[in-house]
């Protein structure tokens, strides 16, 4: 009898192993877009804290409302992350043999820069060389700061919805 509640034991923490691994694991996202900032309260006008990349890891920590409290794997910080940012998804961006079925491909790379790789732009530009990209050339050049887009809120009496 000793033998057998044994073996149920083992198999009892084995279990609590494995359920403890999936909690900690389901709590990781990945960064599903070319690149985002992690701010220090949920708000687009937040100070940012960090600059992450496309395929790098957080831990959630919290979720509130549209904006996810994160702690970064690389070093001790955290902070808030619009949840458009992030995926449950692992991308795996430099593959070893082992993780080549969850790499990311080129399309969802180019689909986390919100746009298009150089070769998916040239096929629309050869598709439709009636079009003129000279405007959404310029465009893709414009770079607004976090102190223009508040002066602008601020000068046009505008408030952010959904964060502080």
């Amino acid at each position: 009898m000793n033998g057998l509640k044994m073996i149920r034991f083992a198999i009892l923490f084995i279990l609590l192993i494995a359920v403890a691994s999936f909690a900690e694991k389901s709590k990781m996202m990945s960064v599903q877009v070319k690149s985002s900032e992690v701010r220090g309260k949920p708000s687009f006008l937040a100070k940012i804290v960090a600059r992450l990349s496309y395929g790098d890891r957080v831990e959630m920590l919290e979720s509130r409302g549209a904006w996810i409290r994160v702690g970064l794997v690389t070093d001790d910080k955290e902070g808030w992350m619009h949840s458009a940012a992030l995926t449950k998804k692992t991308i795996i961006l430099r593959p070893g043999a082992e993780d080549v079925n969850f790499a990311a491909s080129s399309d969802e790379i180019a689909l986390a820069g919100k746009g298009f790789n150089k070769q998916v732009e040239g096929k629309f530009r050869a598709r439709n060389p009636d079009i003129d990209f000279t405007w959404i050339d310029r465009m893709e050049r414009v770079q607004v700061t976090h102190g223009q887009m508040q002066l602008f809120l601020e000068e046009g009496e505008l408030f952010l919805q959904g964060g502080v």
